[in-house]
């Protein structure tokens, strides 16, 4: 099963919050949840901790024919039960993480997805889908469409800006809004499961969302354009052209209020 894997930090003094894994049963991809600057996890771990331990557990998980989104709840209170007695559980910005497992299974595989880390898979015809849990997607829109009043730059904006992040992050893992992996194992129910036959799969990628900038937030790749760099090219030159549009960014800023780097990992699998 011939992979390729790359992955690079936001920034170079900080380590990096994805999490990455292939076994001889599968792959585990992971992309750590931070908080904001300042605000309370009530953990005392942090988010690269939770992923690297979360991300142990699931490649482990991968062996045998349980189901993945019981893999994965069973996974999450595991990893809980890691944390000492001084880490909140119950603070919703405890450490979690985006999901993408894909697990070989005789003809075919099955494959989970939670958040927005995404899934493509390319077929015999030359198409290209993406598997994408869009709930935060379209919680983020939803809260878009009231327009920010304050002038660009100003105090008043990044107020606005900043409540804008707590709103979104308050639906995060209740019923209703959008889940990730943290301390609730309901999040195996949450995630989106399914299987693919090995038959006509010409190959996949699984992406955080830090290499798939692109797409999502430049707008410079098409999804086919996206797996072709990938996949042809190797998961490095993906990343290479999300950073180049990110530095080309730096000074205007207009496609990256928030972080003008992030995270970024990407597995590719072809068949052999």
């Amino acid at each position: 099963m011939p992979f390729q894997l790359a992955g690079e930090a936001g920034h170079p003094d900080r380590a990096n919050e994805d999490f990455a894994a292939v076994t001889a049963d599968g792959v585990v991809l992971l992309d750590g949840v931070s908080a904001p600057h300042g605000v309370d996890t009530g953990c005392a771990h942090g988010v690269a901790w939770y992923t690297r331990r979360l991300g142990g557990l699931l490649a482990a998980g991968l062996a045998g024919d349980r189901g993945l989104g019981d893999v994965l709840a069973e996974a999450v209170t595991a990893a809980s039960a890691l944390h000492g007695p001084g880490c909140d559980l119950g603070n919703q910005e405890t450490p979690s993480a985006t999901v993408v497992l894909v697990r070989f299974a005789g003809d075919h595989l099955d494959y989970l997805v939670l958040s927005d880390s995404v899934l493509l898979t390319e077929h015999a015809d030359g198409t290209v889908h993406a598997i994408a849990d869009t709930r935060l997607d379209h919680l983020r829109r939803r809260l878009a469409s009231a327009p920010l009043t304050a002038a660009a730059g100003t105090p008043e904006r990044a107020a606005e800006l900043s409540e804008r992040g707590r709103a979104i992050r308050s639906h995060r893992n209740v019923p209703g809004g959008f889940w990730t992996a943290g301390a609730d194992p309901r999040a195996g129910a949450e995630a989106l499961t399914g299987k693919l036959s090995l038959d006509g799969l010409a190959g996949f990628a699984a992406m955080t969302d830090g290499a798939t900038r692109g797409v999502e937030l430049f707008g410079s790749q098409t999804w086919r354009d996206c797996y072709a760099l990938a996949a042809g090219d190797g998961p490095a030159a993906l990343i290479d052209h999300v950073r180049a549009l990110e530095r080309a960014d730096a000074a205007r800023r207009a496609f990256t209020p928030g972080k003008l780097h992030d995270d970024a990992t990407v597995v590719t699998w072809s068949p052999a």
